[in-house]
């Protein structure tokens, strides 16, 4: 009788144990899925008007020609560099990747290199101005080691910030609370036993970084703003400054004026939450803000991106057009807003990556093989779908084109693919809503880079939709767990 006792004591000492275990994972998934924000994310700015002259629209291209060469077409990081070599007070600057981490570097163009040396050398002609440089976890991977860029950059003189990805809310909560409660306390930083998992053959990688990885959050954002000639300068784009990367397509807007202050309210923010204050850095008399409807400019971060995008996309109907071009197209709202829109009749055209390309590794092409099927099925074909051809870069561009019967014209460009992760307050993202007559200059840029790649003008650009369609119902239930969990790289 005795040892029932005990051994039912035992019993629910364990269950105990276990329930405990449970109750916290529970709790600490719940606080991290819903706590508040850090002031000053999931931005929706006001809206400015500019001029003709103060926007302009930056693409990078590759492709095939007729002939069959493979054609380059670069705009972005000239312009970047552009901007840093007109700055005379202050520079901010957060970009995403910033490495040279990749086995091969024989075919690429050193963007990291050349940012960081532009950046420098400007500290040094300037010693007197401000530059913060605000980045993500990766580049140091997770705290593995102090990667060689960001090392210089700090020699410099320059301030560099790396965000706090656990003041963010957990995009992978069901694994997030097991790291937040069990393995954070043990750091990251250490001689790693891992391989790399981005190719960088001199450094192996602790194990503790790589479970870091797996919470899958970023620092998405993309952009730059400085000043030059008593105003402002300033680029949004979904272009990373990364070795591997220099290849890709991506696109970009400049836009000139106080709108940048947006911008560097924005960034403040981050430096925040993430233990760094910058100051007050410009701070015009009054905000350039009217009710001009030629062309108009605001400025959207995380959540507030894609509850605008809703807003507009649930708006459209017969007579109203809608042209996409995107890396990554998964989010469910998303999704079923397209659908939407085409059964009021609104004319879609999409051009996705198809996601078989990353870094010299193959991809299963999830999630856009399925949600592209999906789209066509549903929409019984209205819904014009093609595949740009990559030939082992990606299609990195983010951008959304609304064309209303009235002439209105609605542009969403930044680095915010369209999927859960970078819609729903996850990831730290950056966007721009520009909105215009159809007869702006910025309307017929944007416009004829669309029709130049889903109608292969002069080059080989984009292939049919039957390329790469996929029926696997196996893979279409894999995306949708993906989507819904958090737990994918997309």
């Amino acid at each position: 009788m005795k040892k029932e006792v005990v051994s039912v004591s035992k019993r629910r000492v364990s269950l105990g144990i276990l329930l405990f275990i449970i109750v916290l994972w529970a709790l600490i998934a719940a606080i991290n899925t819903f706590k508040p924000l850090p002031e000053g994310i999931s931005y929706e700015g006001q809206i400015y008007s500019v001029s003709e002259d103060d926007l302009e629209f930056l693409y990078d291209i590759t492709y095939q020609s007729s002939n069959g060469s493979k054609m380059h077409e670069q705009e972005i990081f000239s312009n970047v560099f552009s901007i840093i070599d007109n700055a005379q007070k202050f520079i901010v600057i957060d970009m995403f990747l910033f490495n040279t981490d990749y086995a091969d570097q024989r075919d690429f163009i050193g963007l990291a290199s050349l940012l960081q040396e532009r950046l420098i050398e400007k500290k040094k002609e300037n010693p007197g101005i401000q530059i913060y440089f605000i980045t993500d976890e990766i580049n140091n991977f997770y705290g593995s080691y102090e990667s060689e860029e960001i090392k210089s950059l700090k020699e410099g003189g320059i301030s560099v910030i790396i965000t706090d990805l656990t003041k963010l809310r957990d995009s992978n909560p069901y694994y997030s609370s097991i790291w937040r409660t069990y393995i954070q306390w043990f750091g990251t930083e250490g001689s790693g036993t891992l391989k790399h998992p981005l190719g960088r053959t001199d450094k192996n990688v602790t194990i503790r970084s790589f479970l870091k990885l797996m919470n899958t959050k970023a620092n998405h954002r993309k952009v730059i703003v400085a000043d030059s000639n008593s105003s402002l300068a300033s680029l949004v784009t979904s272009g990373n400054p990364h070795s591997a990367s220099s290849y890709h397509s991506n696109i970009g807007f400049i836009v000139k004026g106080d709108f940048g202050d947006e911008i560097i309210k924005s960034e403040r923010a981050v430096a925040k939450f993430s233990g760094f204050d910058i100051p007050e850095l410009y701070m015009p008399e009054k905000f350039t803000i009217t009710d001009n409807k030629k062309l108009r400019v605001q400025l959207l971060t995380e959540g507030k991106i894609k509850k605008n995008i809703l807003s507009d996309l649930n708006s459209l109907g017969d007579g109203d057009s809608i042209d996409l071009a995107m890396f990554y197209l998964s989010d469910r709202d998303i999704v079923n807003a397209l659908l939407s829109a085409s059964e009021r009749n609104a004319s879609i055209r999409i051009i996705l990556d198809s996601n078989k390309d990353a870094f010299a590794r193959e991809k299963n092409g999830i999630p856009n093989r399925q949600v592209a099927f999906e789209l066509t099925r549903k929409s019984s074909g209205k819904i014009q779908i093609r595949w740009y051809d990559t030939k082992g870069e990606q299609f990195h561009t983010k951008l959304l084109i609304i064309k209303k019967a009235d002439g209105e014209v609605i542009i969403y460009g930044g680095s915010a693919n369209y999927t859960r992760r970078n819609l729903a307050d996850l990831n730290a993202e950056t966007s721009l809503r520009i909105i215009a007559d159809e007869d702006s200059r910025i309307s017929d840029e944007v416009n004829s880079y669309f029709e130049r790649i889903f109608g292969n003008k002069g080059a080989n650009y984009t292939l049919d939709f039957e390329v790469y369609k996929d029926t696997s119902r196996f893979k279409q239930i894999i995306y949708r767990l993906q989507e819904f969990s958090g737990f994918s790289s997309f």
